[in-house]
């Protein structure tokens, strides 16, 4: 599908060690209640603060990995990660391991800024994007085959994110210290787009949060409702990733062959039913069906809408603040999840979610097709440093 020489994989590597954290948040919050005295409810807000951590960096960023550097901010984030998750691993003390996932979330966030804002400076951002999460997807299916094999601690979540931030760190000696050549409207500096990219992020918040509401509890779901034991869960979870590679695998050598809004609007609409049917599992069937049909199309849609936020601006920023937004309601998730299926149960908390991502369905189906035809004139805009590898800056 892909040409190996058309490929960033820097920033592939780079994507998927920043993304890993979110796509283990079941297991993460599963072990952190089993492994420490923490009740659901707490680990479920350790899980949050972790993934809001990671919300602040791109925030805090986003406008600034031109002037620090690509190659400076990605180490620097890697750096964190492989700390903050290596302590969080290592210790029981829970303040200690508290702090180890927020300094641990930063730096992923870290990662993911610098990621993002180079994925969009690609002649097709979406095609990268693609790679990254089916790196990221395989990855964290091969995790949640190995940890149930573990022992019952929490460690292995989270040394699992800070090997991968430890093995992507070698290829940053790839990325420029210093921005080399990007694309971007003519009038400087100035934000594009500034309505459709706020909606989009608002919109991307509330979508994520729907999402990593049922992702956060998926895990008890699985345990608690559909009485499967935790390697069944796991396999399960795998099996639900290893679709999302299909997905991907198909979204990326389709492309925006049929535009982006059937994908963001008619994806969405069916990852709502998708939704339904995995928090009402009460058997394997059912939790495995609602899982993989849900984890096919849930990477597939999101990077269609991270290809939009790149396409509205193509130094990168709305694909930063719009993935930061996206943090966000990944960050609520845990919790939400977790109050809701406490106060009305695990079936009532689905149909909850179902309705919001089909409310949200629409302004992000409004956005893509607006942009759908509208054209970014490019220009490119040397600096003093060029990019040691090679990245064609015309456009798709």
């Amino acid at each position: 599908m892909f040409a190996p020489r058309t490929i960033p994989w820097p920033l592939v590597a780079l994507f998927t060690a920043g993304y890993l954290a979110p796509y283990l948040l079941p297991t993460t919050v599963g072990r952190l209640e089993a492994g420490l005295p923490l009740t659901a409810t707490q680990a479920g807000a350790v899980g949050s603060a972790l993934l809001l951590s990671s919300a602040a960096a791109g925030f805090l960023l986003a406008s600034r990995v031109e002037r620090i550097g690509a190659r400076t901010l990605a180490r620097a984030g890697l750096t964190l990660a492989a700390l903050g998750y290596g302590t969080a691993a290592l210790t029981h003390c829970v303040p200690a391991v508290v702090l180890g996932a927020l300094v641990g979330g930063f730096g992923s966030g870290t990662a993911t800024t610098v990621a993002a804002a180079r994925i969009a400076a690609q002649p097709d951002p979406h095609r990268t994007t693609t790679a990254g999460l089916l790196g990221v997807s395989a990855l964290a299916g091969a995790v949640y085959l190995v940890v149930p094999h573990l022992g019952p601690g929490h460690g292995g979540p989270p040394a699992a994110i800070a090997l991968t931030s430890l093995a992507a760190w070698p290829l940053t000696g790839r990325l420029p210290r210093r921005t080399g050549v990007h694309r971007t409207a003519p009038g400087g500096t100035r934000l594009p787009h500034v309505r459709s990219g706020l909606v989009l992020a608002l919109a991307l918040l509330c979508w994520s949060l729907a999402q990593n509401s049922l992702w956060g509890v998926s895990g008890r779901i699985g345990l608690a409702q559909a009485h499967l034991p935790e390697a069944t869960v796991g396999v399960v979870f795998a099996a639900a990733l290893g679709a999302g590679l299909l997905g991907l695998t198909v979204a990326g050598a389709v492309g925006p062959r049929f535009g982006r809004a059937v994908p963001v609007g008619a994806g969405t609409a069916v990852i709502a039913g998708c939704v339904v049917l995995s928090a009402s599992a009460t058997d394997l069937t059912t939790f495995a069906g609602g899982e993989i049909a849900w984890n096919l199309l849930y990477p597939v849609v999101l990077s269609y809408v991270i290809g939009l936020a790149a396409f509205l601006d193509p130094r990168g920023r709305w694909a930063v603040l719009v993935g930061s937004a996206s943090s966000l309601g990944t960050a609520a998730g845990p919790l939400t999840g977790s109050v809701l299926a406490a106060r009305a149960g695990f079936t009532v908390m689905g149909v909850v979610l179902a309705l919001g991502l089909l409310v949200v369905a629409v302004p992000m189906t409004a956005v893509a097709l607006r942009v759908g035809r509208t054209a970014l004139p490019v220009v490119e805009i040397p600096v003093e440093t060029p990019l040691p590898i090679s990245y064609d800056t015309t456009a798709a």
